[in-house]
């Protein structure tokens, strides 16, 4: 192992999401946000539905995605897919405007129709819980490290994998996960 892993994994450690014990036994959908209107927005309302968690940012070079995210949702929302948007200003202070100027703006320049939530940090000791509970299923390493990380949620409300922010939503590997998610029959 080289001599400077350990400095690159305390250097990332400050990004991460602060580890909590009690995640273990949960599932995604024992997280509740609030959507860009201010209402309760609980993952369980999508219970037995497959999820991909997105958080965004309307001033990055990624912000194109949202294209590709809504193309996704058109595409598969009535086989159970729903995507939540979860802006944020965590990353080069890319989403500085209020929650209204954020629906505004995805709904106008992108014609977004899936849920978004307020804005919440997705990294650090301040992270929404969901991202400590992501941090602690799949590890340092599949922490958001920018804008337009995803999480996918299986039906069972478990998740399933994370992809970078340089997988986009047209990816064939992401594709092939969401499809191979929605073939899975519902939990009772």
């Amino acid at each position: 192992m080289p001599r400077f892993w350990p400095i690159v994994a305390a250097a990332l450690s400050v990004f991460a999401p602060a580890a909590h014990a009690g995640t273990e036994g949960q599932s995604a959908l024992d997280f509740e946000f609030q959507s860009i209107d201010g209402k309760p927005l609980p993952l369980s309302a999508f219970k037995g539905h497959v999820l991909l968690v997105v958080n965004t940012a309307s001033f990055c070079g990624f912000t194109p995605q949202y294209t590709g995210l809504q193309k996704l949702y058109d595409t598969y929302e009535k086989a159970g897919l729903v995507i939540v948007g979860v802006p944020s200003n965590d990353f080069g202070g890319q989403e500085p405007k209020s929650e209204k100027e954020v629906k505004e703006f995805c709904q106008g320049a992108f014609g977004i129709t899936f849920p978004l939530t307020q804005k919440y940090h997705v990294r650090g000791r301040e992270a929404h819980p969901f991202y400590t509970y992501a941090y602690n299923q799949l590890g340092l390493m599949n922490v958001p490290a920018w804008n337009f990380h995803k999480y996918l949620i299986g039906r069972d409300g478990h998740l399933v994998a994370a992809y970078g922010s340089i997988t986009t939503p047209d990816s064939p590997r992401l594709i092939d996960a969401i499809k191979t998610e929605l073939a899975k029959s519902a939990p009772n």
